[in-house]
């Protein structure tokens, strides 16, 4: 899909959830829309500043065995310190909460997956989208209650499709009925070897999600709320089943396969969640600078 078409796509997604899940504004918002600075780049190239670790088994902050790390302008997650992964699930946070916007990961798997990994976890990994802070996990939590865009690699033979839905603590509805399940496949094509693979996330709040890969939109989604199992070790307190959820932290994975981020980037799209035809604006001009 040309960049032309790939927005365009966006502004009708975008605009047909807002008037599903908004009431029209009030009042119309009248600041000039700077789309140059609107995108903030979340990963700068030369550190982890602004980010914080949880791995299972250990305690917040602690990036056990260099885990994460910043090499040749990339976030890389490695196992090399690792003798065997030994269910370390990890999760690098951003330290800042956001409720409506379109996040945007570049991503590519490589390597070998580390010892004693999970079948299921070759070539896995995953965007956490609204996440529980950090600060309420526990110290043997594996996995943080969240929205998951689960991403996967295709073993060079067989199809295997990314950007799928999993719910870590959690459920969604889909087809106006409570979706269940731990996890539901996208209908992205297969992605194989290490090649660069682009995929965005556009969330509206308690509202909708849509997953979309390359341009293409496929998957969506509505009303995430708390519930469902696939979540171990948690204090209780935090999951209120049935709670939406309308905002959290973004967290990216360790699963016991390597994989490397070039590009971590948000638009903030909250200033324009009760307006959309000022959404509709913003989304054009994106549209017109690509």
């Amino acid at each position: 899909m040309n960049k032309s078409k790939r927005f365009q796509s966006i502004i009708l997604i975008f605009i047909c959830g807002l008037w599903m899940a908004c009431s029209p504004a009030t009042e119309k918002q009248e600041e000039e829309i700077d789309i140059k600075n609107g995108w903030r780049s979340l990963f700068n190239g030369e550190d982890l500043d602004n980010w914080r670790i949880k791995i299972s088994k250990h305690e917040l902050d602690e990036n056990y065995a260099n885990t994460f790390r910043v090499e040749d302008g990339l976030l890389k997650v490695r196992y090399d310190g690792y003798e065997a992964f030994d269910r370390q699930y990890g999760h690098i946070f951003y330290d800042e909460s956001f409720s409506h916007y379109l996040y945007r990961v570049e991503y590519r798997f490589v390597g070998e997956q580390a010892p004693e990994g999970e079948g299921w976890a070759l070539r896995n990994s995953g965007v956490m989208l609204h996440g529980q802070d950090p600060e309420t996990m526990t110290k043997d939590q594996d996995f943080p209650i969240s929205i998951e865009g689960q991403l996967l690699g295709g073993d060079g033979e067989n199809p295997r499709t990314t950007s799928n839905l999993c719910t870590p603590g959690t459920n969604v509805v889909m087809d106006n009925e409570l979706f269940t399940p731990h996890c539901i496949n996208s209908t992205s094509k297969t992605y194989h070897g290490e090649q660069w693979v682009t995929a965005d996330f556009l969330v509206l709040g308690d509202s909708i999600i849509h997953h979309i890969l390359e341009g293409d939109t496929v998957l969506t989604y509505y009303q995430p709320q708390m519930g469902g199992g696939n979540v171990s070790n948690h204090n209780p307190e935090v999951k209120k089943d049935g709670q939406l959820i309308s905002e959290g932290f973004i967290s990216l994975q360790s699963e016991s396969h390597p994989i490397d981020f070039k590009r971590v980037e948000i638009f903030d799209l909250s200033p324009y969640q009760s307006d959309p035809a000022k959404l509709e604006e913003v989304l054009n001009l994106l549209k017109s600078e690509e």
